[in-house]
């Protein structure tokens, strides 16, 4: 079965409890898991009901149990990893210190999350588009909130004069760009952590926008 471009053969099983810790029952919780291990393996369109059953060690009926279609299941997947990477971004530009200091903080936990998540930021990433209308609009609309965030920090940055940029929206797509690439090839195996790789690129991130690291 040919895989996606920036899929690894080698993805391991989702930490269910850690990624989805509301979602109820525990089997609920389980079919996700392995829903993401499939879709990020082998992609959405030729994963079917069946591989995700098989994968959670469940009949080939059981996901109609939690969740009406595929297209839901990869939903919950997708709309729960946006809603994490918007919590990941607010936290950031909200917190304390000045624009360099939040864009640091911003860029190293963003970072941080598609390396250390990067199988569910690879069905984020690449499975978007899968959605069925309605589910993608509401995606999309996560997406847009994360972007207005951190431009407004860029804008912010331009404005205390820390950021020397000269289109707001493309650098702070460039921001996020940065970090969202991680996941098409970061793997487990990487000598680089994510902690240490999120600090690498906040300094790249300041860098790219004019400001000091230091």
């Amino acid at each position: 079965m040919r895989r996606s471009e920036g899929r690894s053969a080698s993805t391991p099983a989702a930490p269910a409890d850690e990624l989805w810790p509301d979602v109820q029952p525990e089997t609920a919780r389980r079919l996700m898991a392995a829903g993401l291990e499939c879709f990020a393996r082998q992609g959405y369109h030729a994963t079917t009901t069946r591989d995700i059953s098989a994968a959670a060690g469940m009949s080939s009926a059981a996901l109609y149990v939690h969740f009406p279609s595929k297209a839901a299941l990869l939903f919950e997947i997708v709309r729960s990893g946006h809603e994490q990477i918007l919590a990941v971004v607010d936290r950031a530009v909200t917190g304390a210190g000045d624009p360099v200091v939040r864009m640091g903080r911003l860029a190293r936990e963003f970072t941080e999350w598609h390396a250390r998540r990067h199988a569910v930021a690879r069905v984020v990433a690449y499975e978007l588009k899968s959605l069925p209308e309605d589910d993608y609009r509401t995606v999309v609309d996560l997406r847009r909130r994360i972007e207005h965030l951190t431009q407004g920090l860029v804008r912010e940055g331009i404005e205390a004069g820390v950021f020397e940029v000269r289109d707001v929206q493309a650098a702070g797509r460039a921001v996020l760009s940065l970090g969202i690439d991680v996941a098409r090839w970061y793997e487990d195996r990487m000598r680089t952590s994510p902690r240490a790789l999120g600090q690498q690129y906040a300094d790249l991130v300041l860098r790219m926008l004019g400001a000091d690291p230091a």
